[in-house]
């Protein structure tokens, strides 16, 4: 389990410490370069800025609103207050509306930790309830009705507001300090998001955060004379359009948005495996459905639940996303199965059953030509195999067996179990699982069996409680 834990945490700070070396960089050769840049310059790229966040909260809020979804208003939420605070910020640039005021430092440096502290609060169950709606409102309401009025006073009365906090001062590092936090919660759910779907909308979101967490430095290390402050000016233009545009686009499209609350389950993956897995997947299930029923519902069973037992166990998202798809098409070798063996209403003869046998290698020979991993293909090769080597095709033991395979076994055996046979009854789920556990340890491997175990006591508690 550590070394499991250990290898999500290093994939995750790897693909974010990539996502950052480039802007990252850039700020740190380039930064300290003095320029001279006429206002006009800042209030365009600002105006963008406020602009997209304002639409992307006007998207949030009303799909929120109509759909009862307390995550959607609360990101709305977020990106209101963004725009508002550009567009203050973009107001009281020097020259524009006012000569000097302090409004422009401090609306500049509140707009990112403000945004991400509001998105953060997405990691709050409660707060994606359809009951958080109304409240989320009045907070949005609240939120941008005292940020205008701030501005107004602001831009009436300059001294009002001092030029807080100076740059590079302790103020400064506090706030950077916090921001960075903010956002880096949300990569890290961002990060995790994308590798279970490996959807390009949801690296966009990933990279955008990364590129608002980058702009925060120069924003509030450095001043409007360095290069790298008008470099994070640029990166936080981007980022703002990296995450709202996605995360709109998924609103109209009429799904939820996952990067920001980070809460995407792998068995989601398998639920819904026409949005996240790709054509061939779907093809691929599509033919096993045309071909037995039976079959195409036993795979997506399997896979859900192996799924469900490696996030129980800790598997990595990109480990549990091929675990997914290995599940799905665990049995696609059975296209190559003649109807009649494969729908036969009695028992199998035994050269029958050895051409049912054969479906693990026609299938993982399959995946490989379509280009899946070589862990999708051996998960679809070996999932018969069993730890005291008495399985087929390759008679593998424990040792050649890593914990997807065993996952995938132990699963495919527990669905296989309940299903009705010509020859035999369909198993209650207590009977499959009293068998597992009594095979645990010599045929399969225990800390799957006992997983399995905990995910069924939590399916049984939540039935309970929602009968009650």
């Amino acid at each position: 389990m550590p070394h499991l834990l250990r290898q999500r945490t290093v994939s995750l700070l790897g693909l974010l410490a990539g996502c950052a070396v480039v802007p990252a960089g850039v700020v740190h050769l380039f930064g300290q370069n003095e320029v001279q840049v006429d206002g006009a310059v800042h209030f365009l790229p600002i105006a963008i800025s406020a602009g997209i966040a304002a639409a992307a909260a006007l998207a949030l809020t009303v799909f929120g609103a109509r759909q009862g979804d307390g995550r959607a208003v609360l990101v709305g939420t977020a990106f209101s207050s963004m725009a508002a605070l550009l567009s203050i910020h973009g107001l009281t640039t020097p020259g524009f509306l006012v000569e000097d005021s302090g409004l422009v430092g401090f609306s500049g440096a509140l707009t990112l930790p403000v945004g991400g502290a509001v998105l953060a609060l997405s990691a709050i169950p409660e707060l994606r309830r359809p009951s958080a709606v109304r409240p989320l409102l009045w907070l949005q309401g609240v939120l941008v009705a005292s940020i205008v009025a701030l501005g107004v006073a602001g831009i009436l009365v300059p001294s009002l507001v001092p030029d807080v906090p100076e740059p590079a001062s302790t103020a400064a590092y506090i706030v950077l300090g916090f921001g960075l936090l903010f956002y880096g919660t949300l990569a890290v759910r961002a990060g995790r998001t994308y590798l279970l779907t490996r959807r390009f909308a949801d690296l966009a979101v990933l990279y955008g955060l990364v590129l608002l967490a980058v702009s925060l430095v120069p924003g509030l290390l450095l001043t409007f004379m360095d290069l790298g402050w008008w470099l994070g000016h640029a990166w936080e233009l981007v980022g703002i359009a990296l995450v709202g545009v996605p995360v709109a686009l998924d609103l109209h499209r009429g799904a939820q948005s996952r990067p920001l609350a980070g809460d995407l389950r792998a068995s989601e993956l398998v639920s819904a495996a026409d949005a996240f897995m790709g054509p061939t997947v779907r093809a691929l299930l599509v033919r096993l459905a045309e071909k037995d029923a039976y079959t195409a519902e036993h795979t997506r069973a399997v896979a859900l639940r192996a799924v469900q037992v490696g996030e129980e166990l800790g598997l990595a998202p990109a480990r549990l996303r091929e675990l997914a798809i290995g599940g799905l098409l665990h049995d696609v070798g059975k296209l190559s199965v003649p109807d009649e063996i494969l729908q036969k209403p009695r028992a199998l003869t035994d050269e029958e059953s050895g051409e049912i046998k054969l479906h693990p290698e026609r299938g993982a020979r399959l995946v490989r030509e379509l280009g899946f991993s070589a862990q999708v293909a051996r998960l679809v090769l070996d999932h018969h195999e069993r730890l005291d080597g008495g399985g087929y095709p390759r008679g593998l033991g424990a040792p050649d067996l890593d914990i997807e395979t065993r996952i995938l076994a132990m699963c495919d055996v527990f669905d296989a179990l309940m299903a009705e046979r010509v020859y035999r009854d369909a198993w209650t789920r207590e009977e499959a699982l009293a068998l597992l556990s009594r095979e645990a340890g010599r045929t399969f491997d225990r800390a799957c069996v006992t997983a399995l175990e905990r995910v069924l006591q939590r399916e049984h508690d939540v039935g309970s409680r929602a009968a009650a």
